[in-house]
């Protein structure tokens, strides 16, 4: 089991601080949430990377289809560098129900369907991008015509690893996950029409989307490192029931937790997220 941290706030010099922390407490990877109006996600991380040497640096998560492709990947590609190879991309498409409001301040929502089909091109767009390579792409919503000039550099991982939303059981929503490098669970149990959400969600319901996961993989010929993503709060106060509460992720087949705690007001973030990273991960030994 790897451990990471989600900052919650919003404030770019304690996202750099905490990212400096979490490393010297031992957790292995740093993320913090990418808005619409917001702090900039990647300006943070590239600081952070500036200032660590081992932790892995991320996003949970980045609203792919609100994005240009080709512009992410040079953020993602910068900080990469930067890091010596240290950045995780978390994708999804980015508008649960309940805070769709605020999501589409300055824009209209273009359907699901639509997002989908921007997310699932981003997702073929990304690894040649990072390549810093001539090539050409012609797609639904997006198109890449052959160049040779003003190339920029190549990501240090090639590809940098993907982390994508898969709602389970739907086959459609998780064949996207199948070709990234990790799978971030959302729980849409056939014939719920409900916003996907993780109520409902236990390691018995993991360990049967690992399983499947797994199989596809090996179907399909891939047989490289992948994330599976379980996150969630511990105390940071009793190590024992820190570990009781990983570990039947952990035997369900989930290899990453993260920590995260959203329920914590504003003004008490700064504290909370010193004190749980000072605590170190809620390791299960």
């Amino acid at each position: 089991m790897e451990y990471g941290f989600i900052y919650t706030g919003t404030d770019p010099g304690e996202a750099v601080e905490f990212a400096v922390l979490a490393e010297a407490h031992d957790w292995d990877a740093f993320f913090v949430w990418e808005g619409i109006w917001a702090s900039d996600a990647w300006a943070m991380l590239a600081a952070a990377a500036m200032r660590t040497s081992r932790i892995r640096l991320g996003t949970m998560l980045t609203p792919v289809p609100r994005r240009r492709p080709w512009e992410l990947a040079g953020q993602t590609m910068t900080v990469d560098r930067l890091s010596g190879g240290r950045v995780i991309l978390a994708v999804g498409l980015g508008v649960p129900q309940d805070v769709e409001e605020r999501f589409w301040i300055f824009e209209d929502d273009p359907g699901r369907r639509v997002r989908a089909e921007r997310l699932d091109e981003s997702l073929e767009l990304l690894p040649l991008l990072w390549r810093g390579e001539p090539f050409s792409y012609e797609g639904e919503h997006f198109r890449v015509r052959r160049t040779v000039q003003m190339l920029p550099p190549p990501s240090v991982q090639q590809p940098i690893p993907i982390w994508t939303v898969g709602a389970w059981p739907r086959p459609r929503s998780m064949r996207r996950v199948i070709g990234t490098a990790g799978w971030i669970p959302n729980y849409l149990p056939v014939g719920t029409d409900a916003e996907p959400g993780n109520p409902g969600f236990t390691p018995e319901v993991a360990a049967e989307a690992v399983a499947w996961i797994e199989q596809e993989r090996a179907a399909a010929g891939l047989d490289g490192p992948f994330a599976f993503v379980q996150e969630g709060t511990t105390g940071g106060v009793d190590a024992a029931a820190d570990a009781a509460v990983v570990r039947p992720w952990a035997e369900a087949g989930m290899n990453w937790w993260l920590e995260a705690d959203w329920e914590v007001p504003a003004e008490e973030i700064p504290a909370a997220s010193r004190r749980r990273l000072a605590a170190g991960p809620p390791r299960i030994g």
